[in-house]
């Protein structure tokens, strides 16, 4: 069930409706609110609700033995048993076919051919979130960040709530778990929130990226080498804004209804191309998968400790795990790869500049004031440089394909096909709004709460159907729902 089609508008009614009407009843309301979120997900294949429910189980249950122990040793044992558990399920399920499909290679390439148990293994939808944030929640409760969760049923609505069930964003047990403990409300906030949130994801989705997509991005990705260098230029600074607009709409949409179910979910994106830096872009780019990768994988491998030497190779280690996380491939790979090793020799290189040029902040700088400024502008352009050519990999469904789209750039000469006045406008669009008002979202919510409720709904209503009479025809999936 997609967010943007007429059954999820139906759905999305009756559980607003039915919620608000059970707000008295807190648990009869997560009870329903857990039939839906099961039901949401049922939708696309009813049986891995139950993969989705046994790994909560184990979660819970873990969570729970935890809280119940104080012996270091057994600590230790429980939360490696349920992260192994988490993890086992995501690498069968995930992971299985491409490693024996790259051993087979390996294998094939020695002269050793084997007969390996290959199996066609259907990929549940979201099992990479919904992994992360149980096993997040274990080692919080390791760590006493948070204490066990007795209750099941907050656990089961934790772990499956819909709006952020099949992509994101990945919500923190310590963030939400608290609001389950409080009374519902829905504040005129709430409403203006999910107003403007839910209106700019659909936008950005519906209008920006799927226009993008279907007459620019993927033609010149089927095949780079049947068109010209201007099409693959301006094809990969599309897919940088569509791969944008389309996660960070998904993530509009999810924390706005979220905001009118009663529940707040911390933002996703924070206008990454505007980064001078690989590091500042990942401070704003798929947040909360940044933040639990800095948190649950890079400190814990020892973060900024025991030297340079040492973090150099956690953050190469962290991002190429991150780019495994991806997807199995090897392009995945690359790109994480590829944004490890650019951070690490971004902050080997700041290192260096700053002996030679020290930076004081309470002064201008040696170039003055202007010289700061047009460092930070050749900052973001080479950023946002860097991101687009490793998004060719990302995008790319192979080596060879990428390897082409690379080629390509030095055929100037042959005719433009694809590059039209109105997809450069969305592709501009699209960068314009990387340099508004950090607030603008927030100042327009603002400015709607004081509207009456059925002026909002309206608002809602017409904004939803203007949408959709702007957006080209047919529904086109999520980009990160495979992973």
């Amino acid at each position: 069930m997609l967010f943007p089609t007429i059954e999820f508008g139906i759905f999305f009614l009756i559980v607003f409706t039915v919620s608000w009407g059970m707000r008295w009843t807190p648990n009869p309301r997560k009870w329903f609110l857990v039939g839906a979120s099961y039901f949401f997900y049922g939708w696309w294949d009813w049986r891995f609700t139950l993969l989705l429910f046994g790994t909560t189980l184990v979660n819970y249950l873990g969570g729970l033995a935890l809280g119940r122990t104080e012996r270091a040793g057994l600590r230790k044992f429980i939360v490696g048993a349920t992260v192994a558990v988490d993890l086992g399920v995501l690498a069968f399920f995930k992971y299985y076919d491409f490693f024996l499909t790259s051993l087979d290679g390996m294998l094939t390439s020695l002269g050793l051919q084997r007969d390996l148990p290959f199996l066609e293994i259907i990929l549940p939808i979201g099992i990479s979130f919904f992994t992360f944030q149980g096993i997040s929640y274990v080692v919080d409760v390791y760590r006493g960040l948070i204490k066990a969760e007795r209750s099941l049923l907050d656990v089961m609505l934790f772990k499956s709530f819909f709006p952020q069930l099949v992509a994101g964003p990945i919500v923190r047990a310590a963030d939400f778990l608290p609001q389950l403990h409080a009374p519902a409300r829905l504040t005129r906030e709430h409403v203006a929130v999910g107003v403007v949130l839910i209106l700019s994801g659909l936008a950005k989705k519906m209008v920006i990226a799927n226009y993008l997509a279907t007459e620019l991005v993927d033609p010149v990705f089927f095949d780079p080498t049947a068109v010209g260098a201007l099409d693959l230029l301006v094809g990969i600074y599309g897919y940088a804004i569509q791969i944008y607009c389309d996660f960070s709409g998904y993530s509009d949409i999810a924390i706005g209804v979220a905001a009118l179910l009663g529940y707040r979910f911390l933002p996703n994106f924070d206008q990454p191309y505007r980064a001078a830096s690989l590091q500042d872009f990942w401070r704003r780019w798929h947040i909360s998968l940044s933040t639990w990768l800095r948190d649950y994988l890079y400190i814990p491998l020892g973060g900024n400790r025991n030297g340079e030497a040492q973090r150099y190779r956690n953050l190469f280690l962290t991002m190429f795990l991150g780019g495994l996380w991806h997807g199995a491939a090897w392009t995945f790979i690359f790109w994480g790869s590829f944004h490890g090793a650019m951070l690490g020799f971004e902050r080997w290189a700041r290192t260096k500049l700053d002996e030679f040029v020290p930076s004081h902040s309470d002064e201008p700088g040696i170039f003055g004031r202007a010289g700061n400024f047009a460092q930070h502008v050749v900052g973001v352009v080479w950023t946002f440089h860097l991101v687009c050519f490793a998004w060719i990999f990302f995008r790319a469904s192979d080596f060879p394909t990428a390897w082409d789209y690379l080629k390509g750039f030095a055929n100037w000469s042959a005719a433009n096909e694809h590059v039209t006045p109105f997809l450069v406008g969305l592709v501009a669009l699209g960068m314009l709004f990387q340099f508004t008002p950090r607030d603008l979202g927030r100042e327009l919510a603002l400015g709607l709460r004081s509207l009456p409720s059925l002026t909002l709904g309206l608002l809602l209503g017409s904004g939803i159907l203007m949408i959709w009479a702007l957006a080209p025809e047919g529904v086109a999936p999520f980009i990160y729902f495979q992973f």
